[in-house]
C-alpha cells in the first residue's frame, strides 16, 4: 500500500524535529461582554403547507451588509431527477423575517434545476448562483439523472433581481473521465485571501447501462479571479483505485492559506468524510483520505466554514442514518471538533452555515418527514458561539485553550518510544492522532510508563484509509521531558500489523470537551462477524444504522458476533439494539465474553426497546468488566423460538 501523507504534510506545514510544532495561545479577552446564549428558528418551507412536493437540496449566502438568502430545489416530485425549480427567499434583518417565496430558475415544461450553489464576492458585493440543468435518458427509469449542464446567474442587488444565465459546462471537456454529470456545491463556495473565487463541481458519468463501479465519481474546482467576468477549471482531486470517490464538498482555506476541500465519499450506510488539501488556491489537490475525525454517519451534505479566531464549523446528522442535526467548533483547522450540539434530534438531512457580522450562525437544513432521504420542511436557524459551546466559548473571551503539538516520527518494529517536552506543569489533555488502515494493527499505549485511560487502539479503518483521534488521557504532568511508547501487541481486526502514528497534541482547557465514551458495532461494520446465512432487512423501524440481519428459529449453529475495540480496561455497560416484531425470539440469547468470564442474557425481541436519537432501539444488558483490545465481544446465536434480530451492540463506558 502507499503510505500516507503526514498530517503536517497533508495541512502543508512542515516539521524538521521533534519538538512542538506549534505553541497556541489562548485567544486574547477583550473587554467585550460575553453575550448571553441565543438561538431561534424559522421555517422557510413546509410541504404540508407549500405548494410543492418537496424542498431539498439547499445552498446558503450571507452578504457583506448581513442580507441573508436561502435557495432550495422546489421539487414538483419526490425524485431528484423530476421537475425542479430554484426558490429563494431573502431575510435583511438578520434571519428574523423572510421575504416571500420567489422562483429564481422555474422549471419550463419539466426541466430539472439542482444543485444550488452561492458564492460571494466580498469586495464588490456581487453574488454568484450556480446551479445544474439534469437530464434523463430515455431508457432511464430510475429518478437519477445521466448528465447534466453548469449555469450560473448573479445579482448585485442582495438577491432582488438576477442576471442572464451562462453556460459554463465546456470547463470540464477536458476531465478524461466521461463526466456527463456535473452538480456544483451544494451550498457555498469561498473567497479566499488572494481575491479568488473558489467552488467545488461535483462529477460523475451517465448511470445508465454503467456499473456503480465504473461511474468515476470525483470533484473538481472552479474559480474567477476577475470578480466573476470569467471562470476557469481547477484541479481534480487524484481518483484512482483505494482512494475515496468524492462528490457534493465543501471548501475551507486555513490560516496557513491552504485550502480543504471536504466531501462526501459516499451514499447510504454510515461513512466518515473525504478530505483533500490544495496549496496552490485550488488549481491542485494531494492524495484525498478519509477523515474519521467528525465520526461515522450518514453520506449527506454538510455545512462546513470557518469562523472567527481561527474556528471551524461543521453540520451534519450525526447519526448513521439521517437524524439528529448537530453543529461542531473545531479548534485545530477541522482535524477535530471539541464541542458539539444537537439543533435537531429528529430527520436532519442536508445543511449548509454562514455568519453574520456579528458573530451570528446562521444554519439552514432540511427537517422532519417520513422518507430516509428527503426532508419534510427546510429551516434555518440563528443562534451565537455561546448557545453552540453552552458558554465554554464566546467571541469577548475565547476558549482559553493552550496547544502544544509534537510529530511522531516512522514506525519502528516492537516497541516505539516518542519523547515530547512540557512547557510548565498543570493538567493536560493528551490526544493522538493517527492513520487507520485495512491491515492496521492493534497496539498499546503508555505514558511515562503508566496505563491512559485510553490505551489500546485498534489502527483499523473502515472502509477506506484515513486519519482518526483519540483522547489518550487527561493528567497532571510536570514541566520537562516525558514519553509516549507504543507497542505493537498483534494483529487489527483486519488482521494487519501496519503502524502509521502522525501527532500527539497536549491541550489545557478550563472546559472538558464533548468525548463520546461508547463504541457501537453495527452489522456491517468493523467487528463484526457472521456464521450461516442471515438476511438483511428494512422493513421493521427501530433499527442502528442502514439495516439489520434476521434469522430464523435454529439450534445454535448460526451466530453474530460482535466485537469492539476496548479503548481501555473498565466497566462498560453492554446495550442491544434489535427491532421488536410479533414473529421475533422471546428468547434471543446474548452471551457476553468480558474480562471475569461469560454472561448469558436472554431478551425478549417480541417487545420494543428504549429509542435514540442516533437510531436504533436499545436494551441494557447489564455493565460488566472488560480489558482493552480485542479479546471481549458478544455473540447472538439462533437458538431461539422466533426470528433473531443481529442489529447492533453498543458498549459504553461507566464513569
Amino acid at each position: 500500500m502507499t503510505p500516507p501523507v503526514s498530517r503536517r504534510a497533508f495541512t502543508a506545514g512542515l516539521i524538521t524535529a521533534a519538538l512542538p510544532v506549534s505553541v497556541q495561545p489562548a485567544l486574547a479577552a477583550t473587554p467585550a461582554e460575553v453575550a448571553a446564549p441565543s438561538f431561534f428558528e424559522n421555517i422557510l418551507w413546509d410541504n404540508t403547507v407549500d405548494p410543492l412536493a418537496n424542498y431539498h437540496v439547499h445552498a446558503l449566502a450571507v452578504l457583506p451588509d448581513d442580507t441573508i438568502i436561502a435557495c432550495t430545489e422546489g421539487r414538483h416530485e419526490v425524485c431528484d431527477a423530476g421537475p425542479h425549480d430554484l426558490l429563494i427567499r431573502r431575510s435583511t434583518d438578520k434571519g428574523r423575517t423572510w421575504t416571500p417565496t420567489v422562483a429564481v430558475v422555474p422549471s419550463v415544461n419539466g426541466q430539472s434545476w439542482a444543485n444550488p450553489a452561492f458564492v460571494i464576492d466580498n469586495t464588490t458585493g456581487e453574488v454568484f448562483l450556480f446551479h445544474g440543468l439534469c437530464v434523463r435518458l430515455p431508457e432511464n427509469t430510475s429518478c437519477s439523472s445521466d448528465s447534466s449542464t453548469v449555469h450560473v446567474i448573479s445579482s448585485t442587488d442582495g438577491g432582488v433581481t438576477w442576471g442572464q444565465s451562462r453556460n459554463i459546462t465546456s470547463l470540464f471537456d477536458h476531465f478524461p473521465h466521461n463526466w456527463a454529470m456535473h452538480g456544483p456545491g451544494p451550498g457555498h463556495g469561498i473567497q479566499l485571501a488572494s481575491g479568488r473565487l473558489l467552488l467545488t463541481v461535483g462529477h460523475r458519468t451517465i448511470i445508465t447501462g454503467v456499473p456503480t463501479a465504473d461511474r468515476h465519481y470525483g470533484v473538481s474546482t472552479i474559480y474567477s479571479d476577475d470578480h466573476g467576468r470569467t471562470w476557469r477549471s481547477g484541479g481534480e482531486v487524484p481518483m484512482g483505485p483505494g482512494l475515496p470517490g468524492f462528490g457534493e464538498a465543501r471548501l475551507v482555506q486555513r490560516a496557513d492559506g491552504s485550502v480543504i476541500l471536504n466531501s462526501r465519499p459516499g451514499s447510504g450506510n454510515d461513512w466518515t468524510r473525504g478530505v483533500a488539501v490544495s496549496t496552490d488556491d485550488g488549481l491542485s489537490w494531494s492524495r484525498p483520505a478519509l477523515d474519521f475525525g467528525a465520526g461515522l454517519f450518514n453520506g449527506v451534505d454538510t455545512g462546513f466554514l470557518r469562523y472567527p479566531g481561527d474556528r471551524v464549523l461543521f453540520s451534519r446528522p450525526d447519526a448513521p442514518m439521517r437524524r439528529n442535526m448537530t453543529v461542531s467548533v473545531s479548534y485545530d483547522e477541522g482535524n477535530s471538533f471539541r464541542y458539539s450540539r444537537v439543533v435537531s434530534p429528529g430527520r436532519s438531512y442536508y445543511s449548509d452555515l454562514g455568519r453574520l457580522s456579528d458573530g451570528t450562525i446562521v444554519l439552514l437544513y432540511g427537517r422532519d418527514g417520513d422518507l430516509d432521504g428527503f426532508p419534510r420542511s427546510v429551516a434555518v436557524a440563528c443562534f451565537n458561539l455561546e448557545w453552540l459551546t453552552q458558554g465554554r466559548d464566546s467571541i469577548a473571551t475565547g476558549p482559553g485553550l493552550t496547544t502544544q503539538t509534537f510529530p511522531l516520527g516512522p514506525p519502528q518494529s516492537g516497541s516505539i518510544e516518542y519523547p515530547f517536552m512540557v512547557n510548565r506543569d498543570g493538567q493536560y489533555e493528551l490526544w493522538l492522532r493517527y492513520y487507520r488502515t485495512p491491515d492496521g494493527a492493534l497496539v498499546n499505549l503508555a505514558v511515562d510508563g503508566q496505563t491512559p485511560r485510553n490505551s489500546a487502539i485498534d489502527l483499523t479503518s473502515f472502509r477506506g484509509d484515513g486519519y482518526d483521534v483519540v483522547l489518550v488521557d487527561t493528567r497532571q504532568l510536570t514541566a520537562g521531558r516525558h514519553t509516549l511508547r507504543v507497542t505493537l501487541v498483534g494483529p487489527g481486526r483486519g488482521g494487519g500489523n501496519s503502524i502509521f502514528l502522525d501527532q500527539l497534541t497536549l491541550i489545557t482547557a478550563p472546559a472538558k470537551p464533548d468525548v463520546r465514551e461508547e463504541i457501537t458495532v453495527d452489522n456491517d461494520g468493523l467487528g463484526f462477524e457472521l456464521v450461516g446465512t442471515w438476511n438483511d432487512a428494512r422493513s421493521i423501524p427501530g433499527y442502528y444504522g442502514f439495516n439489520y440481519l434476521t434469522h430464523p428459529k435454529g439450534t445454535g449453529t448460526n451466530y453474530a458476533r460482535f466485537r469492539p475495540a476496548i479503548p481501555g480496561d473498565g466497566r462498560y455497560e453492554v446495550l442491544v439494539s434489535y427491532t421488536a416484531d410479533p414473529n421475533r425470539a422471546s428468547n434471543a440469547k446474548y452471551a457476553i465474553h468480558h474480562a471475569t468470564g461469560t454472561a448469558t442474557i436472554t431478551v425478549n425481541q417480541r417487545t420494543r426497546a428504549t429509542p435514540d436519537d442516533r437510531t436504533g432501539e436499545w436494551k441494557s444488558l447489564g455493565t460488566y468488566t472488560f480489558k482493552a483490545g480485542l479479546t471481549n465481544y458478544v455473540q447472538l446465536t439462533d437458538a431461539a423460538d422466533g426470528f433473531v434480530i443481529a442489529d447492533a451492540v453498543r458498549f459504553r463506558r461507566q464513569p
